[in-house]
């Protein structure tokens, strides 16, 4: 990538409101935040405090990155919302980010859970109850499944657990602890740093949105797994 092509990384989705600036697949200055929801007072004051401390202009950047989900609505939405109007006032392209993709992505860079590395990774976004947004990955961060909905009980990934140990990391993770307790559990948080790389792969390959049409992904069907408990 051109060490001139800046791009704007907005990660809402989650509890956390993250917003980095990247030049040439590089992270040059980040804000966030994972004190609450409060993302809609958050994003534009971050974007300019990491544009003024890397003293970029707004007519300088590139494309922007924002996280397209699964995860939670109203967060999705003002992050998405937000990347939107940047790209229709600077005539720039929006590049949509999987939220799960991202989060697997800091798994990755951060060596979570690599002691040693797992045969899969799991990236769980909390949803409602024991329901969760996941996806699963093999030991170097490549998607073996689509994202998917799921409730969690003592069924739950059982074929993933047959083949090999199993990483599991995000705001839904906890859901997972006692349901599944021959998985192993690291801390991993959603942050713009995750989807520094994957914003620049996709700018290099022309991946871009369609700025007036695109809407996040939400994600909403759950598939209900089936206990492989005996029934007395």
């Amino acid at each position: 990538m051109k060490q001139s092509a800046y791009i704007l990384c907005i990660e809402t989705g989650t509890d956390v409101c993250s917003v980095g600036l990247a030049r040439g697949g590089e992270m040059i200055a980040l804000r966030e935040s994972s004190e609450g929801r409060d993302h809609a007072a958050r994003v534009a004051v971050y974007t300019n405090e990491a544009m003024g401390e890397a003293g970029v202009r707004f007519a300088d950047l590139s494309a922007v990155a924002v996280s397209m989900g699964p995860g939670s609505y109203t967060g999705l939405r003002i992050g998405v919302s937000f990347a939107k109007g940047l790209c229709y006032g600077l005539g720039i392209p929006l590049i949509g980010v999987g939220s799960l993709d991202s989060l697997c992505e800091m798994a990755t860079m951060d060596g979570s859970g690599d002691n040693p590395p797992p045969a899969f990774r799991l990236p769980m976004i909390d949803a409602r109850r024991m329901e969760v947004y996941g996806q699963v990955f093999d030991a170097a961060g490549r998607a073996l499944t689509e994202p998917e909905a799921w409730i969690i009980d003592e069924g739950s990934l059982a074929e993933w657990r047959d083949r090999g140990e199993v990483c599991i990391f995000g705001s839904g993770a906890d859901k997972c602890r006692e349901a599944l307790p021959w998985a192993r559990f690291v801390e991993v948080q959603p942050s713009a740093r995750g989807m520094v790389r994957l914003a620049a792969e996709a700018f290099e390959a022309g991946r871009h949105e369609d700025v007036a049409y695109f809407e996040p992904f939400y994600l909403k069907d759950f598939v209900i797994t089936t206990s492989r408990k005996k029934l007395l």
